[in-house]
């Protein structure tokens, strides 16, 4: 919202206008400042591009009559890679997962019903988290937030959104946002932080915030080092 309507006697606003302040400060011209495109956004379409590119309903649905699942992994592994959104141990312990065929099948099947599925959000979910936490595990554990919540941001970002558990912890409490969160991958959490990127889209909405990537890069630059305060 403009910093105008912000009330200065109530301290919850007072500090999410200070955020609004730090995120225009970095990005003068908010979600559609060339600098913000460039650093946050541009590289999160690209790949969200790809990916409907290679893996759209109509592609990843003949990829599965043809029992394609390790092109399909490989598929959605190669996208993800050229993004920084993964840390370099969650890149190995996905591909070490869908190495075998075994892991392929799980991840292919898994992740079209989370994209594609019928079912609502928390439905889906929570399926697909089943699907990631029973994938092979070879060394480090598979089943994180950022693995959980990656393909979905990347695939349809106006659906669903990416969790980094650090940055976004600092970045709720910069807000004074009550975020429900705990380690292991589970709806509360998930709503809560789509209730925090929803709050996010109502205090920033004159500065048109397009999808979950814009409310994600917003909250990274509230929580992440990369932005001191």
């Amino acid at each position: 919202m403009p910093t105008g309507l912000f009330s200065k006697k109530d301290p919850i606003e007072k500090e999410r206008l200070t955020c609004r302040k730090k995120f225009l400060y970095y990005f003068r011209k908010g979600y559609s400042d060339p600098k913000y495109i460039s650093w946050e956004r541009q590289y999160k379409l690209d790949a969200h591009f790809q990916f409907q590119q290679s893996l759209n309903k109509r592609d990843y649905d003949r990829l599965l009559l043809e029992r394609n699942y390790s092109e399909i992994a490989a598929t959605a592994v190669r996208i993800e890679s050229r993004t920084n959104l993964l840390f370099s141990f969650e890149k190995m312990a996905l591909r070490d997962a869908v190495k075998p065929a075994s892991g392929a099948r799980a991840f292919a099947h898994g992740l079209y019903q989370y994209l594609y599925g019928k079912g609502s959000l928390q439905e889906r979910f929570n399926e697909f988290s089943n699907v990631v936490s029973s994938l092979p595990r070879k060394q480090t554990r598979v089943h994180t937030w950022p693995l959980q919540t990656v393909f979905g941001f990347i695939a349809n970002p106006q659906e669903h959104i990416f969790l980094k558990p650090r940055v976004t912890q600092i970045a709720a409490e910069k807000y004074k946002f009550h975020f429900h969160y705990r380690s292991k991958p589970n709806w509360e959490t998930y709503k809560s932080l789509l209730d925090f990127a929803e709050q996010v889209r109502k205090d920033t909405n004159d500065l048109n915030p397009q999808d979950y990537i814009d409310l994600q890069s917003f909250i990274w630059v509230m929580g992440s080092d990369e932005y001191p305060d």
